[in-house]
């Protein structure tokens, strides 16, 4: 069955979101040397392939997100706002699964953080 395996993230200013991804998530960026300007994202190779989720949409423009798991919650959402970003939605238990927030990035894009914890409630 195929698998979401790219994102692309639009960026007004890519440096700028370049520096943000780094410092908050340890991303790496290498320059393409294609035709366009673009950069490769490196997010690690510990973890395969992504899943995804359907939900009834809450609000008109509601955006698709791209969760990204985290060892430390705070210190991520923290991260995120020391380097420009805001919180969209605060720390939430997902019970049995994790703790989930969500934060806007330096270009405007909301983002799910999830720390895995089976006991959250």
């Amino acid at each position: 069955m195929p698998r979401p395996v790219h994102f692309e993230i639009p960026a007004d200013d890519p440096q700028r979101a370049i520096d943000f991804y780094s410092k908050v998530l340890g991303w790496k960026f290498q320059k393409w040397e294609g035709p366009v300007e673009y950069w490769l994202i490196s997010t690690g190779d510990s973890q395969p392939g992504i899943d995804g989720g359907l939900m009834r949409r809450q609000h008109p423009n509601q955006p698709c997100v791209n969760t990204i798991g985290v060892g430390d919650l705070d210190a991520t959402v923290a991260a995120a706002v020391a380097n420009g970003g805001s919180i969209a939605v605060p720390r939430m238990p997902i019970p049995g699964v994790g703790w989930l927030a969500y934060c806007k990035d330096t270009e405007g894009h909301i983002f799910g953080l999830m720390q895995p914890d089976p006991n959250a409630k």
